[in-house]
């Protein structure tokens, strides 16, 4: 007997638009976006500069673009960045760095994704000819790969006023930055503050199906738009996106709570299995444990789970991360935790 309903808990960029958000398309006008004449990608632009307090920004096919045009811009050829080791431009992004823009990478081992500025002072590189010239600071809000951890304000505004000392320009990967909002409290624009360029991902815990918007200066934007025209960004009429990416600023937001709120009962009931040999701290929407050696390997695990209508994530031979979103509730974390008792006992 085949599986009748998948739970997807791979990633929350499986989110799938609801009728509603696809409705929302109707009601809008669309243009040419290469002439700024399309009015709905437009307002979304304007709407994720103010939210973010910087002055223009950019509609983006994918996270991975807005981080590789940053870099881009904020680089010369054979420079080097900093960044922490589990980051998504490290791992997830192809050697886009080094493909694209021809830079180095100086990966800093933090904790739970995230590092001090004291580490910072200690990467950056001191005037040389024989070195690379330090000259963009990365940080992830949150921190995927760290099971969703969030970047305390203070802390994170230490290692962008510290770099700043240097002259080195700084950019925030805000793919889940709301995650981090809602869980605090701390409005997006004061977790910008300190950043030259920031960007929303609208296609994960928001629910969209395409789109992120990298924000900074009018300068940096400017320039971003030659870039992403350069790499084939540049859309037509992107309001048929953009209206989706709307409608979640208007309605997705604060419904994220959710999501928090499901990943914390999944830890909770994860972490009483015995054949758990560690699980990371779970502060937004990611969960993400280690097997221990005598236990099932995390790829079979995802392959029996699969066949009983779950989707996991594994990420080695013993590491598991399981990501909510909005089309996966209480009721199915539920059903995943009996499920994940059943071989994990």
């Amino acid at each position: 007997m085949g599986v009748h309903k998948l739970f997807d808990f791979y990633s929350d960029t499986k989110t799938k638009p609801s009728k509603a958000m696809l409705h929302s398309i109707l009601n809008r006008d669309f243009g040419d976006e290469q002439k700024d004449e399309d009015s709905t990608t437009l307002e979304l632009c304007s709407r994720v500069a103010t939210l973010l307090g910087k002055e223009k920004a950019v509609f983006l096919p994918s996270g991975t673009m807005c981080n590789e045009i940053a870099i881009n811009i904020h680089t010369n050829p054979g420079d080097e960045i900093i960044c922490e080791s589990s980051s998504h431009i490290i791992n997830f992004e192809t050697g886009g760095p080094s493909a694209i823009s021809s830079v180095m990478i100086n990966a800093i081992k933090g904790k739970n994704g995230m590092f001090k500025a004291e580490q910072l002072l200690e990467a950056i590189r001191k005037p040389s000819r024989y070195a690379p010239i330090s000259s963009l600071v990365c940080v992830e809000q949150t921190a995927n790969m760290a099971g969703g951890t969030i970047w305390e304000l203070e802390k994170l505004n230490a290692v962008a006023i510290e770099a700043k000392k240097y002259n080195l320009n700084t950019h925030m990967d805000g793919a889940r930055l709301l995650n981090a909002c809602i869980k605090t409290g701390v409005d997006a624009e004061t977790y910008s503050e300190n950043f030259d360029s920031v960007w929303l991902d609208f296609s994960k815990g928001l629910g969209a199906p395409v789109g992120a918007v990298l924000a900074g200066s009018e300068e940096f934007i400017n320039k971003s738009w030659r870039v992403k025209q350069r790499l084939g960004g540049a859309m037509r009429q992107s309001g048929v996106l953009a209206a989706m990416c709307l409608y979640a600023l208007d309605n997705n937001i604060s419904r994220l709570s959710n999501d928090h709120e499901v990943a914390s009962f999944l830890g909770s009931e994860i972490e009483k299995l015995e054949t758990v040999e560690q699980i990371f701290p779970i502060e937004t929407n990611i969960v993400i444990f280690d097997l221990s050696d005598e236990t099932i390997s995390a790829p079979n695990l995802v392959q029996k789970m699969g066949e009983q209508g779950f989707q996991i994530g594994a990420f080695g031979e013993r590491r598991i991360r399981i990501v909510t979103h909005l089309d996966v509730d209480m009721a199915a974390g539920t059903k995943l935790v009996e499920a994940l008792k059943i071989y994990l006992k």
